[in-house]
């Protein structure tokens, strides 16, 4: 009876430990298979993306946090630096519509069904999905993402990012908080 729970054991924790991989594979096999240099970071676990950002010391303002958006009831990517929100109002007059709003995750976790619930990748494509991304993450010249697990990151040239989801740029997000010394930042004197 004991060597029957613990091999049942072993194998949910062997099983467990090869999905909590499976996502980031297929994102690592599509990259490879169109020549993309990356780079794969793991970290403790972590659930939002400044806390994820901050402990694999990657800039809030280089980490693309995606975040999963209806517009006029269609899911769709919106994908922006981890230290900014997104302006709905922007948005909507951007679309020209009013039924703009965020996604829960009720909503949204079956269309990643290979990845961990608020963990999905920022390629829309691969899940038939719209992607739209911050005119200020576009700006960078290297982002890092989440690779569908809460402990797994992978890190890429921005442009090869763009190259491969051809998402559209937009204007609609606003950085959250500013440090001083933050070199994304401008300071002014009138504080």
């Amino acid at each position: 009876m004991l060597s029957e729970r613990l091999f049942s054991q072993c194998f949910l924790n062997f099983s467990n430990h090869k999905l909590k991989n499976m996502p980031a594979k297929k994102l690592k096999a599509f990259l490879d298979e169109n020549q993309v240099k990356y780079v794969t970071i793991r970290h403790s676990n972590a659930y939002t993306s400044q806390e994820i950002a901050a402990s694999a010391h990657v800039s809030g303002k280089e980490f693309a946090k995606t975040v999963m958006i209806k517009i006029d009831g269609k899911m769709a990517m919106a994908v922006l630096p981890a230290s900014y929100q997104i302006d709905f109002n922007l948005l909507q007059e951007i679309f020209g519509t009013r039924k703009i709003s965020l996604a829960n995750e009720a909503e949204f976790k079956y269309f990643f069904p290979d990845c961990e619930v608020g963990a999905m990748p920022p390629f829309g494509n691969l899940y038939d999905l719209e992607v739209f991304v911050a005119e200020k993450l576009a700006e960078d010249e290297m982002i890092a993402f989440n690779a569908g697990t809460h402990t797994e990151m992978i890190k890429m040239k921005y442009k090869d990012f763009e190259r491969l989801v051809q998402p559209r740029i937009l204007k609609f997000s606003w950085k959250v908080v500013s440090m001083p010394g933050d070199p994304s930042e401008r300071w002014e004197m009138d504080y």
